[in-house]
């Protein structure tokens, strides 16, 4: 649906995303390898904002990790939204000057904002929290003036627009084959409450949900896109928060793919209980879920107590990842490092872990508190919150040495992207998880779009990392043993994200990279990147 208001004025609304810092998950250093891919995910919440705006105003959409916003689209304007996460503050902060040395009207939404309102001042409009009543409340007044307010206006949405009216994202306004993987959205909420993690307090315990018809509408708009990604994320906080939901619509998903033939593959992020449900992951299977990512955080049962995760020691957790393997999903993870339960230990751990668990990759941060979380709380009530991070790379103090701790995390990520270490690991899931893989009809892939991309991508691979790159013997090792199964994505896969893990993990010890995904700690590239982005359009 679009925002019941009945507007008298037209507007033109200039969307406008910030850029990421490169990290570990988003896979920048691998783009050139393939066709047209200049960013990592399409921004979901500021899509879904731009279709939820009245029909009569104008919308035009901007992501910054592809193209930069210039001077022609902050004068067409009459009204700059931005939207976006606490990492991407820097970046926030610059496209609101850029809108205010032109003169517009600026509104900001997303997580960030919804978490820490008073971050930022520079903006005329805060839209706090979800579209709902809140959302209107702002559209009203946009349609009254487009002149700034002589303060601040904060508008909270009390009543919350429920899922299964959400329109579907405005995928009209953006080019979906400029993007790594495509998004989409089931549910929102997690009912855990791990100490460190803010959805509870921004979404909600009680998962909300969009209907199956929702989701295969949306499918139906990608593939409706001259170009498409091939791999959807389920952008979920947890695709498992409702069972019986995640059960119930998952036979559609598998219909849909029947019906066309099979042309998408999916990912998700789950809580590692997940290995529980095997109908679920039977189901999964059958609609091609490829990758889950995992908050596993640490492997130290202690520590998953200390910081309420629980949840991922239902099971044992080596047994549950060999038992998402045996159902074709490879694991993800997402560790953690400077807890307070980490000791002189804590690094053997991990690197055992690394070793056991066979997981390829891991996004390994320096633990971050982020605002309306229980870790935060907990944090400010002890005084151990730095609110000026003066050049350092996480906002705590932690019990052990700040630079122990960030040469365990340097040791740790050159331990796990040795490329030997990483690609025998990558060979290990050859056997353990791509063979067990349902292999569906591939005419839904067959496209003129697809075929050019992979060839690329082949030509790019086998170039770029099996000829010039000086990790090549232990690439072709794994790659043929890929090969002599028939696993040809597996073999270009393990290549591409090699390409990058590698890469960055070779900067990030030359101290070119952040050692944590949140941290707003800023490095030379970042401001480069920005102005050539700029110049280039």
């Amino acid at each position: 649906m679009r925002c019941p208001v009945n507007v008298v004025n037209r507007r033109r609304v200039l969307c406008v995303f910030p850029a990421y810092t490169p990290s570990f998950g988003t896979f920048s250093h691998a783009y050139r390898l393939m066709r047209r891919v200049r960013a990592f995910m399409p921004p979901q919440g500021l899509l879904l904002i731009a279709a939820y705006l009245p029909e009569s105003w104008s919308v035009r959409f901007i992501d910054e990790n592809i193209a930069a916003a210039r001077e022609a689209d902050f004068a067409w304007a009459d009204v700059v939204m931005v939207s976006g996460r606490h990492v991407q503050r820097p970046q926030i902060r610059d496209i609101a000057a850029r809108a205010k040395a032109a003169g517009k009207v600026t509104v900001l939404g997303g997580a960030s904002v919804s978490g820490a309102p008073d971050l930022y001042p520079e903006f005329d409009y805060l839209h706090i929290g979800e579209i709902g009543d809140g959302t209107d409340r702002l559209i009203a007044c946009l349609d009254r003036t487009v002149a700034c307010p002589p303060a601040q206006q904060r508008l909270e949405s009390r009543e919350r627009l429920p899922l299964a009216d959400f329109p579907a994202p405005a995928y009209r306004l953006i080019r979906l084959d400029r993007y790594l993987l495509g998004s989409l959205q089931f549910s929102s909420g997690c009912p855990y409450r791990c100490e460190f993690c803010d959805i509870p307090a921004l979404y909600g315990r009680q998962p909300r949900l969009k209907t199956p018809a929702q989701i295969t509408a949306e499918l139906d708009a990608m593939l409706a896109q001259r170009g498409h990604p091939p791999v959807v994320y389920f952008v979920d906080d947890n695709f498992i928060s409702n069972r019986k939901a995640t059960r119930q619509m998952l036979p559609h998903l598998i219909a849909w793919q029947r019906r066309h033939h099979y042309p998408l593959q999916f990912a998700c992020e789950a809580t590692l209980n997940i290995a529980k449900q095997t109908e679920i992951l039977s189901l999964m299977r059958q609609a091609q879920f490829l990758t889950v990512f995992v908050g596993i955080e640490t492997p130290e049962i202690d520590a998953l107590k200390a910081m309420r995760k629980e949840q991922n020691a239902a099971l044992p957790m080596m047994q549950a990842i060999e038992t998402l393997n045996r159902y074709g999903l490879e694991v993800t993870s997402g560790i953690i490092l400077g807890l307070d339960t980490d000791s002189a230990d804590t690094e053997a751990r991990l690197k055992a872990f690394i070793d056991r668990s066979q997981v390829p990759i891991l996004t390994m941060n320096l633990l971050q508190a982020l605002p309306r979380t229980p870790l935060w709380d907990r944090l400010s009530r002890e005084g151990r919150l730095i609110t000026d991070d003066a050049g350092l790379e996480s906002n705590v103090r932690f019990l052990r040495p700040y630079d122990e701790v960030v040469d365990t995390w340097r040791r740790c990520i050159a331990y796990a992207y040795e490329p030997e270490r990483l690609f025998a690991r990558f060979a290990h899931q050859i056997e353990a998880t791509y063979a067990n893989r349902m292999i569906p009809p591939a005419r839904g892939k067959l496209t003129i779009n697809n075929l050019r991309a992979a060839l690329v991508l082949a030509f790019n691979v086998a170039f770029r990392v099996g000829l010039l790159a000086d990790y090549r013997r232990p690439f072709w090792r794994a790659a043929w043993r890929a090969l002599r199964r028939g696993q040809i994505d597996a073999a270009l896969g393990m290549g591409f994200i090699a390409h990058h893990l590698i890469r960055f993990t070779r900067e990030a010890l030359r101290g070119k990279q952040n050692a944590s995904f949140y941290s707003t700690h800023a490095r030379d590239h970042v401001g480069e990147r920005q102005q050539l982005l700029r110049r280039s359009a």
